[in-house]
Formats: structure tokens, sequence, C-alpha cells
């Protein structure tokens, strides 16, 4: 090229152009651009229900737009089914998984164009090829003929990516993909994106944590109300300016403070030398007013301390005591009449019942643990959920159908009709949008300006020191140490793996 020779632009490998999608007449997206380019990550982000799932279904030919075009490799292209996009070399990873329990991975992964050899399935070939798919992820330790029942969640994400890959998808979507993941599973999905990328695959990736967004993304797409807020590379962005383009207005205070007039009091909750086959030695004061923070690595112990207090799994040595009276709490329903609440780490496995109404999931705590509230809680819960900005069709519509910011608040609704006096919430905001979060930090410094306890587990850092009033470290089943509020990263991550004490003991 000469030295006067402008450089061309390089064509993006998909191209999708004023796509447009109504639902019953309402609009879901609006005219929305978007280039993806070989060998790069582009990041979608936005708050629950402003398009994103929308736009990839789209992509993926479960929706057809009723507007606008795109196009891949510059051939345009419109999918009527899923398996269309495939053929393509268009290929979606969605967060909830779409595998056969009592097949193997090669089966999973090879489901309906299975390799055949005089009629016959080849079995030997087929398994010979998926371990070729897994080595080339760089992938070890989960074999070709293992069942995906016995799967971890991360091993069933492998699994859905390898069949993405199996496809000689050119792009891959993926939706929430570290939702359900430990730390340690997150870096090898990491390391998995970074082969595909040495293959020039290009990769759609939406996600709630930002922290990813940042590590992993070239290009990052903003969406809010069905339409396209902007388009930046990721170098041209920080969490803060993300955070404004999202939710449309600037977060003065996205962690917010104590309620003015909040006063700490008395101890509610005390543990001393608490302990089961879990966690051990555990001595813990959690006093009316003021939000604790639990942290810890994965696998430290934190959910479950909360268990063992909620009674899931009991205390077997040690005390708890509530309001200064000595308790034993052998179940959840005991804990609940003592004036417990646990928000659990899942709410689709053990906080909903998804294919129940919202005001049936909203009351079914109350109805189970005191039935002669019920009707004062049914008479009052339209007010609570309409407090909490739960944006739904109706008390009557479906939990499965709302969003992940949504279905939380209605978790939430259902243990605040029991009025506790110590809410314990083990990763109240995992998996939801920004806005939601803040909603729920509000409603954290509501409850503790009402004289409520409130225990926090997390895994995000910057939620714990910005919400805590102090803060307790987890390891190895023990709490190791308390540190006050506004303490560093550094400090939390010392205390929890144990740096600290072998900086004071060299």
């Amino acid at each position: 090229m000469s030295s006067g020779e402008a450089a061309q632009p390089v064509q993006p490998l998909l191209r999708a152009t004023g796509l447009s999608k109504h639902f019953f007449g309402n609009p879901v997206l609006q005219d929305v651009d978007l280039d993806l380019h070989a060998g790069q990550v582009h990041g979608l982000v936005g708050e629950n229900g402003a398009g994103k799932s929308t736009l990839m279904k789209i992509l993926a030919g479960v929706h057809q737009a009723d507007g606008g075009h795109f196009e891949i490799a510059g051939e345009e292209q419109r999918f009527a089914h899923p398996v269309q996009a495939q053929q393509a070399g268009l290929a979606t990873v969605f967060q909830e998984f779409n595998l056969l329990p009592d097949r193997t991975v090669a089966e999973n992964i090879y489901l309906g164009r299975e390799p055949r050899s005089r009629g016959l399935v080849d079995t030997k070939r087929m398994n010979r090829d998926t371990a070729e798919l897994l080595d080339g992820l760089g992938v070890t330790g989960l074999t070709p003929t293992r069942r995906v029942r016995g799967l971890s969640v991360a091993e069933q994400q492998i699994v859905e990516i390898a069949k993405a890959v199996s496809y000689d998808a050119r792009i891959i979507a993926m939706d929430e993909p570290t939702a359900a993941l430990a730390d340690n599973e997150v870096d090898l999905l990491y390391r998995i994106i970074r082969r595909l990328l040495d293959r020039d695959v290009a990769i759609l990736y939406v996600s709630h944590r930002l922290k990813e967004i940042f590590d992993l993304c070239d290009t990052i797409t903003v969406l809010k109300d069905g339409r396209r807020v902007d388009t930046l590379p990721a170098a041209e962005l920080d969490e803060a300016r993300l955070v404004r383009m999202m939710v449309g207005r600037p977060l003065t205070s996205f962690f917010p403070d104590p309620i003015e007039g909040t006063q700490v009091g008395a101890p509610l909750l005390r543990l001393e030398q608490a302990g089961n086959g879990y966690v051990d030695a555990i001595d813990l004061e959690i006093r009316a007013g003021e939000v604790v923070g639990l942290a810890g690595l994965q696998g430290s112990g934190r959910t479950e301390l909360v268990e063992g207090i909620f009674g899931v799994t009991p205390f077997t040595r040690g005390t708890m005591a509530l309001d200064g009276t000595q308790v034993r709490t052998s179940s959840p329903r005991q804990a609940i009449r003592q004036g417990l609440a646990l928000v659990t780490e899942d709410r689709k496995a053990k906080g909903l019942s998804l294919n129940q109404t919202i005001l049936d999931n909203a009351l079914g705590v109350v109805r189970a643990a005191f039935p002669g509230r019920t009707a004062q809680a049914r008479a009052d819960m339209p007010g609570v959920l309409s407090s909490m900005e739960v944006a739904a069709r109706a008390m009557d519509q479906e939990v499965q159908y709302l969003s992940g910011g949504n279905q939380q608040k209605v978790v939430l609704a259902r243990w605040l009709s029991t009025d506790p006096r110590v809410m314990l919430m083990d990763e109240p905001t995992r998996g939801i949008d920004v806005g939601a979060k803040h909603a729920i930090y509000e409603l954290m410094r509501e409850l503790a300006g009402r004289g409520v306890g409130v225990l926090m587990v997390s895994s995000e850092l910057p939620e714990v020191i910005g919400m805590s009033d102090r803060i307790l470290v987890m390891r190895d089943g023990r709490l190791v140490g308390e540190l006050p509020a506004g303490s560093s990263e550094e400090d939390v991550m010392a205390m929890a793996t144990g740096a600290a004490e072998e900086v004071r003991s060299a």
C-alpha cells in the first residue's frame, strides 16, 4: 500500500442494520445496528429489558425481525430456525442449557448429526472427534463418554461451547456464560474464549458482570429500552461511564449511604463457637440497623455459615442467640418463626417456584410459616411489589417470564412479608442488571433504617466494600477477621487468602 493510500476498513464478519422487533404491538427492539469482527469479543450490555436477549434470539433464528436485516461475510441472512443459523456458522450458547442429561458428552455435541458407518452410528469416531474438540479448546478432565447428568455447571457450559465449535461456527454468541460459575471456572472460560479468538471466531458476549466485559471485550454496545445507545471501543470506557450509559442517568452514589437517622443498636444475632460439619468456631454479632458483609473465596464456607444460621444445616456445637435469648434453629421453618429470613444464592433452584404466579411466590413463605397472616399479607402485597418497582403485567403472571432483577425483587418481597429481624442475603445481586442492583442496595439500607440486621454474602468485592458497615472475612470454614467499612479490596483479599498473616509472621 502506498504512503498516500488510506487503509481500508476491515469488513465485519456479521453486520446487522436497523433490526427491530415487536411483541403484541409493543416495540422491544428498535433500529439496532451491530458489527462483529473476526477474532474479537463484542460486549452487549444493558439493563434487563433493554433488548439484549431479543437481539440474540433474532441472530440465532429463534425470532424473526420485523424490520432491518443482517448479513454474514457479506451475504444477507434471514433464519427461520436455529438450525439454519448453525448451518450458516452462527451458534448461540444460551444461559439455560439445552442438553440431554442421560446422554454422553459426545452424544449431546453431535445430537441429530451423528457420524455413521454402514447406516449405524459410528460411536468411536464420534468420541474421537469430541476428544479432538475438547483438546482444541484446552479442556482436560472431561471425557466424551461421561454422561451430562454428572457434570458440573461449568462442564455443561464447556459442552455447549464445544457443540457450537463443532458446527464450524465463525460467530458464537454467549448469554451470561459465567452466571453460575465459580471464580476458577470463570478463568477456564476466559482461556477457552482466547483459544476461539486465535481461530478468528467472532464472539458476542452478554454479561451483567462489568469486570468480565472490560476483561474480555474489544468493543461494547449499550442497549437501553430496545435502542442502541452507542458502540465504543472498550478502551474508551470506564465502569462509571458505562453504568451511566446503561441506566440513562448518573449514579452519583451507586452504593447508598445509611439512611439519615439509622441507629446501630443492640445485637440481634450472636453466635459463640458455633459449628457443624462445614464451619467451625464461629463467633459473630449482627446488630440492629447495620449491614454486615461476609467475604471470602469460593468454598470458604460463607453459604454454609448462613445456612447453619437458618437451620438448613443446623449447628451441632456452640450457641446462637436472637434478641438476647438463646435459641437452636433445627429447621428453616423454625428459623423463620424466630425472625430470620434467607435470600438464597440460587433464586431459580431454591428461591422461587418458576411456574407459579408472582402473588403465589410472594406469599409462599408467609403461608407456610404464619398462615394466620396470609390475608393481611395478600392485601399488602400489591403495595410492596409496587414500592419495589416490580415490572410485570399483573400479579397472576408466572415468575418464569420476569427478568432476573424482577425475579429477585419477588424473592425479597416474600421475605419482607414475614417481617424479619435478621435478613441473611446470599449473593443478592447475582445475575441482575445495574439498575436492579441499585434498587436492592436501597432496600437493604431501608431495612437497616427500620432496625433490621442484614448479613450479606457477596463474591463481588466492590459490593462488599460499598455496602458494608463492617466486613467479616472467612477462610477454610472459619471467620478469620473483621475489617472496617471502606477497607480496600487488597485488605479483604489479603485476609481471605491468608496473605496478611504471612506478612505479619515474616
